[in-house]
């Protein structure tokens, strides 16, 4: 199989990428687009207009410029040059300043997952009638004009039943008027080696007829503790207020201590003890000077000891990102983008099933 040409939008921190490198499958990556959840103050069709005309580099670098008068960081786009072979003008600030004739017939596959908030029951569930839920089109655009082989879109479970079925009716509509062959699912990481409860939509598109058939579950056979890293620093762990947070039944549902499959990690896990958390016994950190001073010793099941939060790299892993991944980003960004994310294992499964179809061949 020659390599693949692949193109990802909302591209995040990669795990479509990482999943083609686990898998060991040669590819280049012909472009990648994500703002870092930045916005720019100039109206979309003032944008448009003055790009009328330009060459894409020309277009691109304009846009570009926009984003950095903001004057802040793209956290997402400094993970992502961390971790993969790509130069600046394979990457993209903004998917509806994107153009994709020049790229039409070049693409194998195309990812991307249009931000979930729109749909998600943790947000405000506006859909479409949301600026996140109509760059849902921005996407399908790009699919016309590409004409990639294959893509894979990802979302929210939330986006089939929001607005009474409506909002799918729409989504399902604008995929046929693609012309493109359709096969989706629900598919949940702990179903295929994570221990993690995250329910995911995947829909996968061909260009021409092939026969395809999502990869059969797995026994998940490790928990949330193989994860865990050995020495983890006292920066981690719960001051009183927090120890009592996390452990108080009442907040369950925010915060989870101990459980063996975490529930879905998200944006805003560990902020305010929001997420899944860690209790060890005293017997464990007793001889951690720097730990207990900074550590409340209470009271959980029974036993008495320290809470602590996961960490970053832990995040990740839970994630299915291999140690080597670099995480370059300050605290809350981490935490972000390793809750933005999709699995890459459910992501290495996709592939290899659209792979066994021969549509590469």
């Amino acid at each position: 199989m020659k390599p693949l040409k692949v193109a990802t939008v909302f591209s995040g921190v990669g795990s479509f990428e990482t999943a083609l490198n686990n898998l060991g499958i040669k590819h280049e990556i012909v472009f990648a687009c994500d703002n870092g959840e930045r916005e720019i103050s100039g109206k979309f069709e003032e944008i448009k207009k003055h790009i009328l005309g330009l060459s894409s580099i020309e277009a691109n670098t304009y846009v570009k410029g926009l984003y950095d008068a903001t004057r802040k960081p793209n956290y997402v786009k400094q993970t992502y040059f961390a971790n993969y072979d790509i130069t600046e003008e394979k990457w993209y600030e903004d998917i509806r300043f994107l153009d994709g004739k020049p790229f039409k017939g070049q693409i194998d596959l195309y990812v991307g997952g249009s931000p979930c908030q729109s749909f998600s029951n943790m947000g405000k569930r506006k859909g479409l009638e949301d600026t996140r839920g109509t760059l849902f089109f921005e996407y399908a655009r790009l699919i016309k004009e590409m004409q990639p082989k294959v893509f894979i879109y990802e979302n929210v479970p939330g986006m089939l039943n929001h607005d009474k079925g409506n909002t799918w009716k729409t989504i399902k509509s604008v995929f046929d008027e693609l012309g493109y062959h359709i096969q989706m699912d629900i598919l949940n990481a702990q179903d295929y080696g994570l221990p993690q409860n995250r329910k995911r939509l995947f829909v996968i598109g061909f260009k021409n007829e092939h026969k395809f058939s999502f990869a059969p579950k797995i026994p998940l056979e490790k928990t949330m503790f193989d994860y865990l890293e050995e020495k983890v620093q006292p920066r981690f762990y719960l001051g009183k207020k927090g120890f009592e947070f996390v452990t108080n039944p009442i907040y369950f549902g925010r915060a989870e201590v101990n459980s063996p499959i975490i529930r879905t990690q998200k944006a805003n896990q560990q902020f305010n003890w929001n997420g899944d958390f860690v209790f060890q016994p005293i017997e464990e950190v007793e001889h951690d000077a720097d730990i207990l001073k900074r550590a409340y010793v209470g009271q959980y099941k029974g036993q008495t000891g320290v809470c602590r939060q996961l960490t970053h790299r832990e995040c990740f892993r839970l994630m299915g990102y291999p140690d080597t991944f670099k995480i370059v980003v300050p605290n809350v960004q981490a935490y972000r983008q390793a809750g933005n994310s999709i699995a890459v294992n459910v992501m290495e499964m996709v592939i290899k099933s659209i792979i066994e179809t021969g549509v590469f061949e």
